[in-house]
């Protein structure tokens, strides 16, 4: 199992979740935040940190969110840089969404 990142995420990136991850397996895209399923260790720790309730376990994904798994699975295959190497790019499904009012 691995946690997932979804729609709460887009236009926010509190980032709290980043400092919490004890193996560095949440990238930045521009838009939100992905957690790399292969790297993933199941901790927990990112979770309950999350202002916007946005982190679940896979296996309890809200089913509206469920293209999230498929979204940071599609995003960061393959990807070798560490976590604050710079931003990746967003999933196509993630850059059409509307921009949030609360964008900076």
């Amino acid at each position: 199992m691995t946690y997932v990142i979804g729609t709460n995420c887009v236009d926010v990136k509190d980032r709290t979740c980043i400092a919490e991850c004890p193996v560095d397996c949440i990238y930045e895209g521009e838009r939100m935040l992905y957690i790399h399923p292969d790297d993933c260790v199941d901790c927990g720790a990112c979770e309950p940190v999350c202002p916007v309730e946005a982190i679940y376990p896979a296996d309890s994904l809200p089913a509206e969110w469920l293209w999230h798994l498929t979204a940071a699975t599609e995003v960061l295959a393959g990807h070798q840089e560490e976590p604050g190497a710079g931003p990746v790019t967003d999933h196509r499904d993630v850059a059409r969404l509307p921009v949030t009012s609360d964008t900076p």
